[in-house]
């Protein structure tokens, strides 16, 4: 008996291997940029987020780096996308979840019925839930539970941040089907390099069309190239986008082929740089991205 209060009493003092004292901030290591921000924002100053992935990177594409895997074993509380959306990355933290890790998907409170499962895909579900600003709020009760989990004391400031961090979700969800009233519905055909846009589409009444699949790990061949052009003609759009994290170089050719400009840059699988400020709002926040996808569309497209 002396033995095991003896064995408690030096695993509280030295703490446990990868997990952090009490009286010190989680460390917090997350995948994409969407993911970092929401950790931020529930898990407030009790938290030190290292992310893996800055502006303009893609996940699908993503390779673990040695330092990467350093960060991913080091943090008390790894957090990530989910839905395979971090294709390459998927193994390590597969391996890290069953040598008992605390490894969370963010959507992983997310129905089954609300997301999207398209031929195209394998029998997977499309990963890019944040475009629906309702439909990522949900991944907030997910945050709070498992920082919970690891930091009971910490509880009630993780509730608190979740409240005010869903309910600003929804000021914005409620921001964004104001702002695109104004576009007819006619004029809702969004055309972007590959299909990141679907669950945008359904929220707030888009066609939504991707030169490229769900996935940007296959280049558009010729034949979808040429058939985008045909349908940009054919629809008379006003304008099609480029991506942030997708080579920009195939819907510059289908804009010159089609005549069509280019309406602008959107953020699709990763946010902006932080402290980058347009019309007030920071390009690498969740909030700024989505505010300024929406305005791009709008303007492009009126």
């Amino acid at each position: 008996m002396m033995r095991h209060v003896l064995i408690a009493i030096s695993a509280v003092l030295l703490g446990f291997p990868g997990i952090s004292s009490g009286g010190d901030k989680l460390r917090v290591t997350t995948t994409t940029t969407m993911v970092s921000d929401l950790i931020r924002n529930v898990g407030g100053d009790q938290v030190e987020v290292t992310g893996l992935m800055g502006p303009g990177v893609d996940p699908h594409l993503y390779k673990a780096s040695a330092s990467d895997v350093t960060k991913l074993q080091d943090a008390d509380i790894i957090f990530y996308s989910g839905l395979l959306l971090e294709g390459k990355l998927q193994d390590v933290l597969t391996r890290l979840a069953r040598s008992k890790k605390f490894v969370y998907a963010v959507t992983e409170g997310i129905a089954h019925k609300e997301l999207f499962e398209p031929e195209s895909f394998g029998g997977h579900f499309d990963p890019h839930v944040w475009f629906d600003v309702s439909l990522w709020a949900k991944s907030v009760d997910v945050v709070v539970k498992a920082l919970s989990e690891v930091r009971p004391a910490g509880k009630s400031g993780f509730e608190a941040r979740g409240k005010a961090t869903f309910a600003k979700m929804m000021l914005l969800h409620q921001w964004v089907l104001t702002r695109v009233a104004e576009l007819p519905k006619a004029s809702r055909i969004l055309v972007t390099s590959h299909d990141a846009f679907n669950y945008f589409g359904r929220a707030y009444d888009f066609k939504v069309v991707g030169l490229q699949g769900i996935s940007t790990v296959e280049e558009a061949n010729l034949a979808a190239m040429t058939q985008l052009v045909d349908f940009v003609k054919k629809h008379k759009l006003k304008a099609i986008f480029v991506e942030s994290s997708v080579s920009p170089n195939a819907i510059r050719r289908i804009s010159q082929d089609a005549g069509v400009k280019i309406g602008g840059e959107l953020f699709s699988d990763a946010m902006g740089t932080p402290g980058q400020l347009e019309n007030g709002y920071d390009l690498g926040t969740y909030d700024g991205m989505i505010r300024h996808n929406v305005n791009a569309m709008v303007e492009a497209l009126k």
